[in-house]
Order: C-alpha cells, then structure tokens, then sequence
C-alpha cells in the first residue's frame, strides 16, 4: 500500500489506518506489519473480557468488537492478516484466546474464522466510507456481526452435533443485545476519530 498523506488519507477510499505517516514505500511496509501485530495484540487482550452465557457454550467477549473495530481500521487486507495472525498464535499455543486460552478446535473456533470474513467484509466497507457516519457504520458493523455468526453458527452446530436451529437459539439469539451495544460504541468511535482527523 503506497504512503499517503493525513490530508489525503482522510478522502474517499482510504481507512483510518492510512493517516499513520510513512514517507516511503519501505517504512509504509514496517508500519503495516506494525499495524497488523498491533490488532491481533488487540483482539487477544479484548478476548480476555469473558462473560459466561448460561445455557450455551460461546460466552460473550470483547474479542468481537475489536475484530470489527481492526477490519473498519486497518482495511480488509491488513484486517484480515492481524486476525489470521491472532488465529494461527493461539492455535500454536499463544495462550491470548477467549479467557487466556490457546489451542486449535472447540465449539467456538469457527467463530474466528467468522471474524476473519468479517475484519474482509468490515473494511471492504470501511473503504467505501462505510466507517465516517453514524449510520453507515451500524450498517457496517451489522455486516460484520453476519459474516461472524454466518461462519460460527453452522461450526458450532458442527462441533457440538445440535440442529442448526439449536444452534442459532445458543449461539446468536443471547447475543443480540450485546452486539447492538457494541455497534453503539462503534457508531460513536469511528464516526468521531474521522471528524477529528479532518480537523488536523
């Protein structure tokens, strides 16, 4: 990705990651693989904020949100590569998964495969300015939260040998409050750090 001004980053196109200054092609390298590092740090420390949900195996954490706010930042190829990065150091042992946990497999793991799709589908949209209005961004963050159900649903259905409609009542229904209060966040955060920017 070729370096781009804050001025020039801030237009049609670019995400908020792009406003991080690299004056060359080999330091805007350097600062994606920063980048990148950065929001797989990220998702691992959210994913140590672990609510239990009675009744179902996939208990609410924080790694969601910061896979969506990761995609909306960083783009979908950066997004993608921090939560593959993510993925590949908790199943090789890291131990930074839901509640400090590592390992591959488990009734929850096609779950970060759905936040993979969705970090892709998050900042595809993000590019598009999907991230730089209140609506937009719930529009967008809504996409996101499909994309992860949309992979983690059917795995969990899967994994544990339920119905798919069993499924959906354990692994999505109990957590629709939850991610509307995340897509309020987000529908403040992000709209707010583009204005900012604009100011600078």
């Amino acid at each position: 990705m070729s370096a781009l001004t804050p001025v020039a980053a801030t237009r049609p196109g670019a995400v908020l990651a792009d406003l991080v200054p690299a004056s060359t092609a080999a330091r805007a390298r350097v600062r994606d693989v920063a980048l990148v590092l950065g929001g797989a740090a990220l998702t691992g420390a959210a994913a140590q904020l672990v609510v239990p949900v009675p009744g179902s195996p996939v208990p609410v954490t924080g790694q969601t949100f910061a896979a969506l706010l990761v995609g909306a930042g960083l783009g979908a190829h950066r997004g993608l590569l921090a939560l593959l990065v993510y993925t590949l150091a908790g199943a090789a042992g890291v131990p930074w998964l839901q509640g400090g946990t590592s390992g591959a497999g488990g009734a929850t793991f096609g779950y970060l495969f759905g936040m993979m799709l969705a970090a892709v589908v998050v900042g595809s949209l993000a590019r598009r300015g999907g991230d730089r209005s209140v609506l937009r961004t719930a529009g967008t963050m809504a996409a996101g939260n499909l994309a992860i159900y949309a992979i983690g649903v059917p795995y969990l259905a899967f994994a544990t040998d339920i119905p798919l409609v069993e499924a959906l009542a354990v692994g999505f229904v109990p957590f629709i409050v939850g991610d509307a209060l995340k897509m309020a966040l987000a529908m403040g955060a992000l709209p707010t750090a583009w204005k900012l920017a604009g100011r600078r």
